[in-house]
């Protein structure tokens, strides 16, 4: 007629795990019952991350002990229990056993800090009761158990009892009793002998004594220690039991003609067991339905009560829960916390009960060497991690387009950036670009212009227009790099700016072979005479542009470039970028880009002191030393960089490499033809020419 004792063991899991306790002790009875309640229960802590920080036994049976046996004792019981950090405490017995726990903490409190000055008085803990404890109907309990039990903060405990209910006219049958009357018996005239203290006078008594019962005592004014005048978990098993029997019988006797074989002297001759085949579900009185499992227990539940005493020597039990076994999801608990009166000695309600403080937000648990797993140490998370709850096992990552905050306890989205033409360094590098390509206009304008002068003829000025319109297109290709990445300029960027910049470099190759080839067919009778014209340099010029537009076809009908996020790259960003498609094709670019550059400026080197009319060579040296070493320096640069700041690199590496060519190149020309028009005459020409020979 009481639910099963595994029901209680997964209450008081759910009960510790509501409240977050995972740091618990065990006190229980040093008997058999109390063994297999420690091994039974323990592994279900484990299972659900909770440890018992200790487990103290008490007694059987206390016995008489006197105070100073109290005294000499109680510095050596219950160590575990003061010493150990575990706020909530579970403790399995009967209500005899515990009066040896409750003396021995009150003397520890009450008694030992006035002997031995220093000494630690145990703190406020929580009680948590298992339903083998009855408080009521016995005779042990005194009034001064009840005190040693206050002061021994019991005082809002948490108690799981049977369920209870209250049934109808108990209050007025119980204050209704007269001992005195017609239908008194031995049991109620006994009960208030021992509830009041008192003897009822027996016949022929010469006199009443002081402590005679008059049979008009009030069972109200009995201290609740006593008597309750309240329905318990017990008396409610009890009560159930009695209807239980009563309607098994009333459905045997009412089915008693099939039951003939057992009917002797038409009375039911049956043996107690074969009672439980007729034990049904039925309604008690108080509203509550009494039912039974497959194995013939009552499948019903536990309440939680909060233990609530006064100074009067009372206690109430506050129903503040309900452990439900039936729900459709299995063991279910309801706790009313706000209805829950706590000790006034806890420092926090509901009080930690945790080996070491939690881990907050930010920080994981890390496991300590030889200790329980409830004990650990709180370690911050690495950098790029977060934890976003409390005694995380570990950290984790935020998703790939967020970051961890500054205390790493959540993740915040990341700001896509790019190079923009808002920013301070997007508008520096275009307004640059574009002041550099009208500079470039405006020197091809004054060649044009001049074109029918010695120093703009005597070096190709075919070759010297395609590498102004090449410098030209280099600084407006820049802008392609600035801006949100889009199909269109992913596509153009890298290709357009490899084909212009290889033109270039192939003009300079075609002017500096055409003065190689120049000074040698002025010998008489060189073979090199018919290649002298046009058409070697325009050869030039179009067969290593082919080949760099090969390339560029290639990557575009392979792998070509396209607009991509990258997250990773930036802690706090997430980079708007062109995802180059092919490295490989790229460097490819670069690399073809480059042979040509050490090509012209090893030709160039060999024929900077050759005898020529207005000789460039040795301005397209100079002008490719510096386009190599900017190239050079780019490559290592442009792997170091991330985001805008490698779009930025490669920006600044071509405008500077187009600026070194414009200015090498012809800035001494536009000295002599804006500054020094007497020196650009056909005279000084003959005159170098006949200087020559």
């Amino acid at each position: 007629m009481v639910p099963n004792e595994a029901i209680q063991y997964q209450g008081i899991v759910q009960l510790l795990l509501h409240f977050g306790w995972r740091w618990v002790g065990l006190i229980t009875i040093d008997n058999d019952a109390g063994e297999y309640f420690v091994k039974a229960l323990e592994p279900m802590l484990s299972q659900s991350g909770i440890c018992t920080a200790f487990t103290e036994r008490t007694v059987h049976k206390h016995g008489n002990s006197n105070l100073d046996k109290l005294i000499n004792r109680a510095p050596y019981t219950f160590r575990g229990l003061l010493e150990s950090k575990a706020n909530a405490v579970v403790i399995y017995g009967e209500s005899i056993s515990l009066m040896s726990l409750a003396a021995d903490l009150w003397v520890k409190r009450n008694v030992i800090p006035l002997m031995l000055p220093g000494y630690k008085i145990p703190a406020g803990k929580v009680w948590i009761l298992t339903a083998q404890i009855d408080f009521t109907s016995n005779t042990y309990f005194t009034l001064l158990s009840v005190r040693l039990f206050r002061d021994a903060l019991l005082h809002g405990a948490l108690s799981i009892t049977i369920h209870s209910n209250e049934p109808l006219g108990l209050t007025e049958f119980l204050q209704n009793i007269d001992p005195l009357g017609a239908n008194r018996n031995g049991f109620s005239k006994g009960f208030w002998e021992q509830v009041f203290t008192c003897t009822f006078p027996k016949r022929n008594a010469a006199r009443k004594s002081t402590d005679t019962c008059t049979g008009e005592e009030d069972l109200e004014s009995v201290p609740a220690p006593v008597f309750e005048m309240s329905m318990t978990g017990h008396s409610y098993s009890v009560y159930n039991a009695v209807y239980a029997v009563a309607h098994a019988l009333q459905l045997m006797y009412s089915s008693r003609s099939r039951h003939s074989t057992i009917e002797v002297g038409g009375q039911l001759n049956m043996k107690p067991w074969q009672l439980h085949s007729f034990l049904h579900p039925f309604n008690n009185s108080c509203g509550d339905e009494v039912k039974f499992n497959d194995h013939g227990e009552l499948a019903g539940g536990f309440d939680i009560t909060n233990l609530v005493t006064f100074k009067n020597d009372s206690f109430v039990r506050i129903k503040v829960g309900r452990l439900d076994p039936q729900t459709a999801s299995g063991m279910k608990l309801i706790i009313k916390e706000d209805q829950i009166e706590w000790h006034e000695d806890l420092i926090q309600v509901p009080p930690f009960s945790l080996c070491n403080e939690n881990c907050h937000p930010g920080s994981s648990r890390k496991t300590k060497e030889g200790a329980k797993f409830c004990c650990y140490e709180c370690a911050p998370c690495a950098e790029g991690m977060i934890s976003n709850q409390d005694n995380m096992n570990y950290c984790i990552p935020c998703m790939e387009d967020h970051y961890p905050n500054k205390h790493q306890n959540g993740c915040l989205p990341k700001t896509p950036t790019f190079l923009s033409y808002a920013e301070p360094l997007g508008k520096t590098l275009a307004l640059l670009a574009l002041f550099l390509a009208a500079i470039t206009g405006l020197v091809l304008g004054i060649f044009i212009k001049q074109r029918d002068t010695p120093i703009v003829k005597a070096n190709n000025c075919s070759l010297t227009y395609i590498l102004l319109i090449s410098l030209l297109l280099c600084f407006l290709c820049s802008l392609l790099f600035i801006g949100e990445p889009q199909k269109v300029t992913c596509l153009l960027r890298q290709t357009a700016f490899g084909l212009i910049f290889s033109t270039a470099v192939s003009s300079l190759l075609a002017k500096t072979i055409t003065v190689v080839v120049a000074f040698m067919a002025s010998k008489p009778g060189n073979v090199f005479r018919k290649w002298v014209g046009k058409r070697l340099a325009h050869l030039i010029v179009f067969s290593c542009s082919f080949v760099q537009a090969g390339i560029c076809a290639v990557w575009l009908s392979t792998t070509p470039p396209f607009p991509s996020l990258d997250p990773h790259s930036l802690s706090e960003e997430m980079i708007l970028e062109c995802n180059e498609g092919s490295v490989t094709m790229f460097y490819c670019v670069l690399g073809y880009m480059g042979f040509l550059a050490v090509i012209c400026f090893t030709v160039a080197f060999l024929a900077r002191k050759l005898p020529d009319s207005f000789n460039e060579a040795k301005f397209i040296t100079f002008s490719m030393l510096v386009f190599c070493s900017v190239w050079l320096s780019f490559v290592p640069t442009y792997l170091s960089t991330r985001g805008k700041a490698m779009v930025a690199v490669e920006i600044f590496s071509i405008l500077t490499s187009s600026a070194g060519l414009l200015v090498c190149i012809f800035a001494p020309k536009c000295y002599i033809i804006i500054l020094r028009p007497d020196l650009n005459k056909r005279e000084q020409l003959r005159r170098k020419h006949s200087n020559i020979q």
